[in-house]
């Protein structure tokens, strides 16, 4: 079914995260190194400090581009995304060892959202839940659900 295994980046958009975020994706992260090797890449919201919404998602838009390189496979995590299962997100995880891809991007982005140049660099754009989420739950449920769709690819026991 896989390929090959590709190394995951979490590419996030947002402030500083709170220690009890932080520890649980520590967690997770080192769970995930079981199976492949994971980069956690913070980009800094509004780092141009400007009170211009169109040009804070311009500036984090361009901040966060610079982290993908070109045979980066890119998944955007957006509320108006493809809603997809565990088990699709498993197999879309497994699929990308076939597509020559050098990495899997996962995508999170800041308060008002992902800007121009990352959506349309994006290969699949799914979602999390139709519901909102902080930037920080956001990375938590995507984390666990990455864990996930690896047990699942393993057949280990921890999904049902």
């Amino acid at each position: 079914m896989m390929q090959r295994v590709l190394p995951f980046k979490l590419l996030t958009v947002g402030k500083n995260r709170s220690t009890g975020v932080q520890m649980v994706v520590q967690e997770y992260v080192e769970k995930l190194r079981r199976y492949c090797s994971v980069e956690d890449i913070q980009v800094r919201s509004n780092p141009k400090k400007t009170g211009d919404v169109k040009a804070q998602i311009k500036g984090e838009d361009i901040k966060a581009m610079q982290h993908i390189m070109p045979k980066d496979w890119v998944v955007l995590l957006d509320e108006n995304g493809k809603d997809i299962t565990s088990e699709q997100l498993a197999n879309l995880i497994g699929d990308t060892g076939t597509t020559g891809a050098s990495a899997i991007v996962f995508c999170i982005g800041g308060p008002y959202g992902h800007g121009q140049q990352l959506r349309m660099r994006a290969d699949v754009t799914i979602r999390l839940s139709s519901m909102v989420l902080n930037h920080q739950i956001a990375l938590i449920v995507l984390i666990e659900q990455l864990y996930r769709a690896w047990t699942i690819l393993k057949g280990q026991k921890y999904h049902h």
